[in-house]
């Protein structure tokens, strides 16, 4: 039987370095946090959206997600306009110097990626883990305890 505490710790040390050695990378190469990188993939794959809309997609909170979205903005990399059918909300766009700083990043991202995962795993069990990850990713959206402001209500 699988250790799921051992699976745990190991899928969050995985991701710490992961995060530590894609982050690192891309601000060398590109000043461009892999935080930052996320919001442009998630904008760009949605066109325009809500802060609120990133922060639910990141597991953040939206003051959180407000200031990542002001350093965006800053940085010359999104927008933000008006929603014309919700005045309390505004929605961001990538720039065309967010697309650029995107489209400059992604293969840094794929390269640092297929280094660490790709070459390590054969193709079947990387697309079982993809598989794997998604389903449980998919089950812990979908539960409200996984959004830490519902956890601190009981």
């Amino acid at each position: 039987m699988t250790d799921l505490t051992a699976l745990f710790t190991d899928l969050v040390r995985l991701e710490t370095r992961l995060y530590n050695v894609l982050d690192a990378r891309l601000k060398a190469e590109h000043e461009l946090p892999l935080g930052q990188f996320e919001f442009l993939r998630f904008i760009e794959a949605h066109g325009t959206t809500r802060v609120f809309d990133l922060a639910r997609a990141m597991a953040i909170t939206v003051g959180a997600t407000s200031k990542a979205v002001d350093r965006l903005e800053s940085a010359g990399r999104v927008r933000r306009t008006a929603n014309p059918d919700d005045r309390r909300s505004s929605l961001v766009a990538l720039t065309p110097d967010g697309e650029h700083a995107l489209t400059a990043a992604k293969p840094t991202v794929e390269a640092e990626l297929n280094t660490w995962v790709g070459s390590i795993l054969p193709t079947e069990v990387l697309d079982q883990l993809a598989t794997s990850l998604s389903m449980l990713r998919q089950r812990a959206e979908s539960d409200s305890r996984t959004d830490r402001r519902e956890v601190f209500k009981t």
